[in-house]
C-alpha cells in the first residue's frame, strides 16, 4: 500500500502515514516518499519507533550519509548522529544545515529524544516559495549574486551561558571554512529555484559587509513570511524529514530551562549550482572527511 501524505500546510510539510519505518524499505515506497519531499519540502513521521542506529538506516534511504559534523564529534558509539541537545546548543538562528562546505547535505532527519512539556519547537521554511514571492527587480538581482558562508561568526554573538555551550562552540569553529555559493540555487530534481541564505551565509561577494547585511536581511524576511513556514511541535518518537537544499529552519527557544534533544542524521549532498551553471567553491577547509560528493546526473 502506498503511503498516506497529508498536507500540513499550502506551502510547507505533510505528514506521512501507512509507513514502517522498523521494516525493510520497498523501492516504490522510497520514491514515494522523495516525491513528497520534492513536492513538501518537510515530511513527518509519527511513532518512529526508531534509534540512533534506526535513524541511520532509514537516512541512508535517501542516499549516502554524512559523518556527523565536519567538527562537532557525534554521539557515543555512533558516526552519523548530531546531538542537537539544549544543554550545548539550542540551535535558535534560521539556518540551512552545514552551508559552509561546498556540498551541503541535501537532507536532513530529526528524531526526538527528549521534548519538551511546552514549545520547542522546529520551524520549517519553504524557500523555493520565498523565492517566487520576490518582486520582479529583487529576483532578477537575486539570480547574479554570490554569497560567502562560513561557520566563523565574525559579529557579536551572546556569550555562551555554559561551559557545556562554550565547549560545543569552541569545537563548531575549530576548523574554519569558508564557501562560496550562489545566492540562488537551483534544485537539481525539481529545477525550483530557492534562496540559499540563512545563518552562515556572511557577506555578498562584491558588496561591503554593511551592504551585504542590510541586502541579506530584505531577502531572508521572505523567507522567514508566516506563510511559508511549519511549525512542528514535538511529541516523543517522531522523525522529521527536511530536504536541505531548499529549506530553512529554526529550534524555537521557548521552553525555559527544560531539556530537549533531538537526533539528527543528514545524507550527502551535491555541490549547489546557481541560475547561470556555476558551481559552489570552496574557500577555505577541506571537509572532505565529513561527506562524499553526490555527483547529479547531467551536471
Amino acid at each position: 500500500m502506498p503511503p498516506i501524505i497529508r498536507r500540513l500546510t499550502s506551502r510547507v510539510g505533510a505528514l506521512v502515514e501507512g509507513v514502517d519505518l522498523t521494516a525493510p524499505p520497498d523501492p516504490p515506497t522510497v520514491t514515494a516518499l522523495r516525491k513528497a519531499l520534492d513536492e513538501h519540502k518537510a515530511i513527518v513521521f509519527d511513532q518512529a519507533r526508531l534509534d540512533n542506529a534506526g535513524q541511520e538506516r532509514v537516512a541512508a534511504w535517501f542516499g549516502d550519509l554524512t559523518t556527523a559534523h565536519p567538527n562537532v564529534p557525534a554521539v557515543d558509539g555512533t558516526t552519523n548522529v548530531l546531538a542537537v541537545d539544549s544543554e550545548t546548543s539550542k540551535a535558535d538562528e534560521w539556518h540551512t544545515d552545514v552551508t559552509f562546505v561546498v556540498n551541503p547535505p541535501q537532507l536532513t532527519t530529526l528524531r526526538s529524544v527528549v521534548t519538551t512539556p511546552y514549545g520547542g519547537e522546529t520551524l520549517v521554511a519553504n524557500a523555493a516559495a520565498a523565492y517566487r514571492d520576490l518582486p520582479d527587480p529583487l529576483r532578477t538581482l537575486a539570480d547574479t549574486l554570490r554569497v560567502v558562508h562560513t561557520n566563523q561568526y565574525d559579529y557579536a554573538r551572546p556569550a555562551a551561558a555554559s561551559a557545556l555551550r562554550e565547549e560545543y562552540d569552541r569545537a563548531f569553529r575549530s576548523t574554519p571554512y569558508e564557501t562560496e555559493h550562489p545566492l540562488v540555487r537551483v534544485h537539481p530534481l525539481t529545477g525550483e529555484r530557492g534562496l540559499f541564505i540563512g545563518g552562515f551565509a556572511r557577506r555578498i561577494v562584491g558588496l561591503s559587509s554593511g551592504e551585504s547585511a542590510e541586502l541579506l536581511h530584505i531577502l531572508q524576511s521572505y523567507v522567514t513570511r508566516p506563510e511559508n513556514i511549519l511549525r512542528w511541535t514535538w511529541a516523543p518518537d517522531q522523525l522529521l524529514v527536511f530536504d536541505n537544499r531548499i529549506t530553512q529552519h529554526y529550534g524555537v527557544d521557548n521552553y525555559d530551562d527544560h531539556p530537549r534533544r533531538l537526533n539528527r542524521v543528514t545524507v550527502a549532498g551535491d555541490v549547489p549550482v546557481g541560475v547561470d551553471g556555476r558551481r559552489s567553491e570552496q574557500l577555505l577547509g577541506d571537509a572532505s572527511h565529513y561527506s562524499k560528493v553526490l555527483e547529479v546526473a547531467g551536471r
